[in-house]
């Protein structure tokens, strides 16, 4: 069976469970701390013998911070518990996520304000070493947040979501940027910007499995976007499909986000998230003013790759920020970033919460962890396995 270890940041606290997936249930085991810093994201070595971090002492919108750094943990094969590993290194900006090709060789960085990549070696022991020199001037988008190899590691595609227009702004076009990659050098491709980016917001891709298709969760729009993956490393400059990932668009009046997007192990199902953490002034107060929090669950056509959505599964926290799925493909458990406050006066806590996942893709609510993030956001968590 294979085991595998479930990870939660709250500011720069970094915590440790292990997962009962027939009983749906988590254990806190310890945590530890990152530098100075929260976390932004994670991302575990090939190997499974290492996990990265990516931290900042800046946060979303515009807190841009001082400390931005990377570091390494050494993952106990037997528990999962994390040991500091090697020194760190000092990143440019705030980022906003992370990856390892998929040698496990560099440490690719993305970063949103300002826009920007960067690219570390890992050296052969696991430690971060020094910054790639990119010899080009890269093609970075508008508000970068995600940066993936792709699954022949010839190529990496940046996802760049753009903003919404605002009173005295204009919108930013999104954008999928598509980068030769070797030896950690990476080179422009091409930009997949349907309809000149605008109207066009990304914001997180995952792959399938087995086929060449590349599910994208399209965050200012609310959709699902599917692409194909071209034998050379790049993209299809029109999606196969674009699906509306809401469960009442026709009714929702109000600004929502789709956040991550994960595929089902087996291929055949995919999740998304839809998030509103919008709030309105009542007597004097913040609180929620509505809107659609909860998961949108797809099924995949395995021929075709079309996907259609058979579930909006409510969520019974807010904000649901990051979520993943066991290695067995039983169960889903997601996060929300901070505590909402209601219109009836109460407030609704941060929390965990696990879903089990049926033979036929959809979720069936299990148990929730109220979380006290304190002052900080539940920012990351997710799922690794041990070796």
């Amino acid at each position: 069976m294979i085991r595998a270890i479930f990870y939660q940041s709250i500011g720069p606290q970094f915590s440790r469970y292990d997962i009962d997936v027939d009983a749906a249930t988590l254990t806190r085991r310890d945590a530890v701390t990152t530098p100075g810093t929260n976390v932004q994201y994670v991302w575990p070595h090939p190997s499974k013998k290492y996990l990265y971090v990516a931290s900042s002492d800046g946060g979303p919108g515009t807190i841009p911070g001082t400390k931005h750094i990377a570091s390494a943990f050494r993952i106990d094969p037997a528990s999962g518990a994390l040991t500091p590993h090697g020194g760190t290194a000092t990143l440019p900006s705030r980022p906003v996520h992370c990856s390892l090709d998929r040698t496990g060789g560099y440490l690719l960085t993305a970063y949103n304000y300002p826009s920007n990549i960067t690219v570390h070696r890992i050296k052969p022991d696991g430690t971060i070493g020094d910054l790639v020199q990119q010899p080009g001037k890269l093609d970075v988008g508008i508000f970068a947040h995600q940066v993936l190899t792709t699954p022949g590691n010839r190529t990496a595609i940046m996802i760049t979501r753009g903003n919404n227009p605002e009173a005295n702004r204009p919108e930013d076009p999104g954008a999928l940027k598509i980068y030769g990659f070797r030896d950690g050098v990476l080179s422009n491709l091409a930009s997949i910007a349907p309809g000149n980016g605008l109207g066009f917001g990304p914001r997180h891709l995952d792959f399938h499995p087995i086929e060449s298709w590349v599910l994208l969760s399209v965050e200012r729009q609310s959709q699902l976007s599917v692409y194909l993956l071209q034998p050379d490393g790049t993209l299809a400059h029109e999606p196969m499909f674009v699906k509306n990932s809401l469960a009442d668009r026709a009714n929702n009046t109000h600004t929502q986000m789709a956040g991550a997007v994960h595929v089902h192990p087996n291929g055949g199902f995919v999740y998304q998230t839809n998030r509103n953490s919008g709030t309105e002034v009542v007597d004097g107060k913040k609180v929620f003013r509505g809107g659609e929090n909860n998961i949108a669950v797809f099924s995949l056509d395995q021929q075709s790759g079309e996907p259609t959505l058979i579930q909006n599964i409510e969520a019974r926290t807010n904000h649901l920020r990051t979520f993943a799925i066991d290695p067995s493909g039983r169960l889903l458990i997601a996060a929300s970033i901070q505590p909402m406050a209601l219109r009836d006066g109460s407030t609704l806590p941060a929390a965990l919460e696990l879903y089990r996942i049926g033979s036929d893709g959809k979720l069936e609510f299990a148990r929730k962890y109220d979380v006290d993030t304190g002052r900080f956001l539940q920012f990351w968590t997710g799922i690794v396995t041990l070796p």
